[in-house]
């Protein structure tokens, strides 16, 4: 076939077509690969992910037993504590506002409810979140100091943080109030520690607070 008159061929289309017409090979499978020689090539350096090893010694991944740094922990363990304060909080305001509404108009009902569920919600989604901070805190600064080591005993900062959270919360009530709330972490921890051992599931297996 001709070109239009007037129509020029691109120079890399030229050496394209000029390639393809000295091929001194048969077929269209292509020109054949070149020979590489691979008798120079180590392929463990090349390639370790490919599984080729030039040692036969182990390969160990390094593995961080304390899990997740302070931070990050607080940070998430106050970001769940404050979103269910938030929803139980809310849905105790739902009931009491609904319970307390004044008049039997719909949207006065609906003004009940709000106000109810934001003074409750926030509430309680406040405290839970500064018990949530203050115990990763606690526990984060027991975990540095390695307490089971010295004392022999396992999984000892968990129930040692939450009577410290109790005791630091309620604090500015007076002694008595802040020795009950740190007895009531204390016992809190203790009742999710044999819960667990009962019915055999490993404690702190959820990685929130101390469940």
């Amino acid at each position: 076939s001709t070109l239009p008159k007037g129509l020029q061929i691109p120079s890399c289309f030229r050496q394209v077509v000029k390639m393809s017409s000295n091929r001194e090979f048969e077929g269209d499978a292509g020109a054949p690969l070149p020979n590489f020689s691979t008798g120079q090539i180590r392929l463990d350096t090349v390639a370790p992910a490919l599984g080729v090893s030039g040692s036969q010694q182990p390969d160990y991944l390094d593995y961080d037993q304390k899990g997740r740094g302070l931070v990050v922990t607080m940070f998430a363990n106050a970001g769940v504590s404050y979103l269910l304060g938030i929803a139980g909080g809310g849905l105790y305001g739902f009931q009491k506002g609904v319970s307390s509404t004044p008049s039997s108009k719909f949207k006065v009902q609906v003004n009940s409810v709000l106000n109810h569920c934001g003074r409750y919600g926030s509430k309680a989604g406040n405290t839970m979140g500064v018990f949530a901070v203050l115990y990763s805190l606690y526990e984060g600064v027991f975990d540095r100091m390695d307490l089971e080591q010295y004392t022999g005993v396992d999984s000892l900062s968990p129930p040692l943080a939450a009577m410290m959270t109790g005791a630091t919360y309620y604090a500015p009530s007076g002694i008595r109030v802040a020795a009950l709330g740190g007895a009531i972490g204390l016992g809190a921890v203790g009742a999710t520690y044999a819960t667990y051992s009962v019915i055999g599931k490993p404690f702190g297996s959820y990685g929130y607070l101390f469940l």
